[in-house]
């Protein structure tokens, strides 16, 4: 279940609301749960500084039909660190965090780039996009494997192998796309981004290997630090 801001507002910071009194925590929950309430408290207030900012960035920019971006929390428990850009029904964006991503953030530069690079996935597109080229890809592969006299089974299988392939074969070029937007985007927040970007460190890396969905880590930190200095002259 994915949960408004608000919600997870109460979840932290209200407790378990009116009724009769609680017995006292343990004392080894109390700095767990002051942990819980300090990040629950951090992410609200870079949601608050970076979100305005991505929507005026995405409104500029006149790429993206709607701005008004949700940011909502995934609250599974045990669900590993990770964020995520998608649509609702209506054509809006939702930017997710899950839990685990909003306690490993080392600090608000970690958080503010990661959700930069997420709002800058849709305003550059990055979805329909890629869904244009995996159909472009799917159509070339079928009509190739149609030609080679293979059975409808053998064509289905190549439309979805040509699918896949064409959406891999630009997905680098998009996170790339998104670190430099993303990174504009927190630092006109007022956040540095190239701190933000270790948080590449802690992620596995996926090399240099063919059609991987994500390109190396060193190479998106780079991709960062470029653009900050291209934007601060320095």
């Amino acid at each position: 279940m994915r949960l408004p801001l608000i919600a997870l507002v109460a979840l932290v910071l209200a407790g378990c609301g009116a009724g009769a009194p609680l017995p006292p925590p343990a004392p080894d929950a109390v700095p767990a749960e002051a942990a819980a309430r300090s990040q629950a408290l951090r992410f609200l207030q870079v949601v608050a500084e970076v979100e305005p900012v991505a929507e005026r960035v995405c409104r500029s920019r006149s790429t993206a039909r709607n701005c008004d971006f949700r940011i909502v929390v995934d609250d599974r428990r045990g669900a590993p660190p990770n964020a995520f850009q998608t649509l609702d029904s209506r054509g809006r964006p939702v930017i997710g965090f899950t839990l685990a991503l909003i306690a490993d953030a080392r600090n608000p530069d970690e958080l503010a780039f990661v959700l930069g690079h997420e709002a800058a996935h849709h305003i550059a597109g990055h979805i329909p996009r890629r869904q244009e080229q995996a159909l472009s890809g799917a159509l070339l592969a079928g009509a190739l494997a149609q030609a080679s006299g293979l059975t409808p089974a053998e064509v289905r299988a190549a439309r979805s192998r040509g699918a896949e392939v064409a959406a891999r074969s630009h997905s680098r070029a998009f996170e790339l796309e998104a670190d430099a937007l993303g990174a504009e985007i927190a630092l006109l927040a007022g956040f540095d981004p190239v701190r933000g970007s270790g948080f590449f460190d802690r992620l596995p890396d996926p090399g240099d290997h063919f059609l991987a969905s994500h390109p190396p880590n060193a190479q998106r930190k780079a991709q960062v630090a470029e653009t900050v200095r291209r934007l601060t002259g320095g």
